[in-house]
């Protein structure tokens, strides 16, 4: 992951560590700079938009809301907080007006997008593949290696170290909690099975039961 930092334009950097930092699937589910999506003062991510792209519909870009089951409020740690602060104060948002179709009812506003091309203009899904498998190559990373690989990363780091699956599944924003250990279980931390435990209880129960019987004889 660091090796891909350092290839990485300043400009993306921030979205390696809400990959890595917090599980985000894509690039365009962080979008917008703001208390919309990032309120520093409550500690908190909002992951309640994404950015769409089709000809199609709306005239091309605009902001709907996530896959289901992505949506959701993360905590916000303090090493991701400094990254984002960092790319607001160095890089900048861009400012585009988009129609917004969050609340089933379209509306166009002003949108402060934090992660543009080179030449401030929006990414759709091909353009942010083609810069990423540049990238990926640069690095030394596997063809299959994508963004998406920064939130296994982020699943497995959780769960190798003793998080309580219930909390990676909320970290993770899955649906319920078979989707997180039918995908991560093997990640679990293996523990010394307690052998004997059933019986030694059994036994110990059986023994107490029989001196109880010897006292209650002699009296």
């Amino acid at each position: 992951m660091l090796k891909l930092v350092e290839v990485m334009p300043r400009r993306f950097r921030a979205a390696i560590w809400l990959g890595t930092g917090k599980g985000f699937v894509s690039v365009r589910s962080w979008l917008e700079d703001g208390s919309r999506c990032a309120d520093y003062a409550r500690g908190e991510l909002h992951v309640i938009q994404q950015l769409r792209h089709s000809p199609e519909y709306y005239g091309g870009f605009y902001l709907s809301t996530p896959k289901s089951g992505s949506s959701g409020t993360l905590d916000l740690d303090a090493v991701v907080a400094e990254e984002l602060a960092a790319h607001v104060s160095e890089v900048g948002p861009v400012e585009f007006e988009l129609p917004d179709i969050t609340t089933g009812e379209r509306l166009t506003r002003p949108v402060a997008v934090l992660f543009t091309s080179s030449r401030g203009k929006l990414l759709n899904g091909t353009s942010w593949s083609e810069l990423w498998a540049g990238w990926r190559e640069a690095a030394g990373w596997p063809k299959e290696g994508a963004f998406h690989s920064l939130r296994h990363f982020f699943a497995t780091t959780l769960m190798s170290n003793g998080v309580e699956p219930q909390e990676v599944q909320r970290a993770l924003r899955h649906a319920n909690l078979r989707i997180t250990l039918e995908t991560y279980v093997h990640w679990l931390p293996k523990k010394d099975r307690p052998r004997g435990l059933v019986g030694g209880l059994l036994r110990e129960a059986g023994s107490v039961r029989r001196d109880l019987r010897a006292d209650q004889d002699q009296s």
